[in-house]
This record gives C-alpha cells, structure tokens and sequence, in this order.
C-alpha cells in the first residue's frame, strides 16, 4: 500500500502551494477541494509532469459524513495516509451581528471539526507510517482579537491548541504535529485587491502562498511545532508580546 501526503482546501491559494511544492519532493498526494474547483486539472497536471501518484476527491467537507465519505474512499484506492495537512477553510470579514446563522455554522464545521475528525479518522495510518505528521493551518488571526474576524479568529485558535496538546499525546508514537500561522496572503484576485488597500506595514506582511508554502514545509519536515512564514509576521508576533494592551486596542479596532 502506497503512502500519500493527504491536502484538504487543495485546490487553490496555500493549499495548491503547498501541493506543487509537495510534488516537486516527489510525494504521492490525496487532494480534496470543492466540486469544480479544478482539483482534477491540477491533479492530472501533477502526476504528468511530477511522475507521482495523485488521488483526486471533490468533497465538501463541512458535514461529518462527507469527512467519513472521504476516508472510506481513500481506503478503497488502498491509500495509506503519511502526512495530513488540514487546509481547507473558511474566511469571513463581518460584523458579527451581520453574519448568518448558516455562514459561521459551516464555518466552524469546515475550520474545526472537518481537521479533527480528519486527525481522528487517518489516525491508524499515522501509526503505520511513523515516523508521520500533521500540519494544521491556523492563522495570524489566532494570535489577535479583531473585529469582524471573530468566528474565524475562535476557530484559528482551536486549532492552535488543538495541535499543541496532541503533539504531546502523539510523540509517542513517532507522530508529530506542527501548527502554521499564516498572515495575509495573496491567494486570490479578490485579496490582492483587498491586500493593496492595507496600510503600509500590513503591506510588508503580505505573502505569495509559493514562498509561504516553501517555508512552511522545510520547517514542518524538521519537526518545528510552530510556524510563522514570513519576516515581518515574526516582528509582529514580537511586538504583540511587548506592546500594552492599550496600544494593541487602538491597532485592531482601526478594522472597524
């Protein structure tokens, strides 16, 4: 049974970064996207011109059947699960009282229980595979309190603890489980837009998900347990820890 590296959220931005730069370290990978996200094209184009074995399943991860659909599909291509990277998400930018019921739901649904259900279900197949690992993808967000990024910044911080607390249940096993934290990054045409409106400093933070993916990887391949991409997010992340709360306060309700 050959070993894969499974991607969630592959389709685009990060996650298709993260997949090409997989490719290119020669690892047979299992992407998962949305239905017509042209998950199949990238696929095809990975396995031609990478010569590696690649899985391909449009999945709407955001229900727990559909999580359980997914690994009994793996199982039945005899794919056997080496490094999981949970990337699929949804992101929000909103007033909390303005967000639908149904939108922060399945936001939770997909940002939370999908990557641990997943964690959960591939479990077995970690163990097999030792030495194996697990990459979460939080965010910047999981760090700071703002505003209209609420729902999304409470499920980037689940994940954050989430994946310190089962590295230490895990590493028994020859299991280890790294968090990224991303800041901005230009993953659509959309965010590009978005991201050239930014003051000046916040500019300086914004990454391509190529270099992301690129550090991201050498330092989830050495076992590191948390990994911030990118200069300026690292200064950022020193000045959070330096900076009164009053300063910070005044930063981030500027979202407003």
């Amino acid at each position: 049974m050959k070993s894969y590296t499974l991607i969630t959220g592959a389709s685009t931005g990060f996650g298709k970064a993260l997949a090409i730069e997989c490719a290119q370290k020669k690892m047979n990978l299992i992407l998962v996207s949305l239905p017509n996200s042209g998950l199949v094209e990238l696929g095809s184009f990975l396995k031609s011109n990478f010569k590696i074995n690649v899985l391909t399943f449009e999945i709407d991860l955001s229900t727990k059947e559909n999580c359980h659909l997914l690994y009994n599909e793996v199982k039945k291509s005899k794919g056997s699960v080496k490094y999981l990277i949970n990337n699929a998400g949804v992101l929000s930018n909103g007033l909390f009282e303005n967000l639908s019921e149904d939108y922060f739901l399945t936001q939770i649904d997909v940002n939370i229980t999908a990557p641990t259900l997943l964690t959960k279900l591939f479990i077995d197949d970690f163990k097999t595979n030792s030495p194996s690992g697990i990459l979460n993808v939080s965010s910047m967000a999981s760090f700071f309190h703002l505003p209209k990024k609420q729902v999304y910044s409470g499920t980037k911080a689940y994940l954050l603890s989430f994946s310190k607390s089962l590295r230490k249940e895990l590493k028994k096993y020859g299991i280890w489980v790294s968090i990224v934290c991303p800041g901005g990054m230009n993953t659509t045409t959309g965010l590009c837009l978005q991201n050239r409106k930014l003051g000046w400093a916040s500019r300086q933070s914004i990454l391509n998900p190529e270099d992301a993916a690129r550090e991201t990887l050498k330092k989830f391949f050495k076992q590191k347990e948390l990994i911030i991409p990118g200069t300026i997010n690292k200064l950022f992340m020193f000045l959070d820890s330096v900076l009164p709360t009053s300063i910070k306060n005044k930063l981030t309700n500027r979202a407003i």
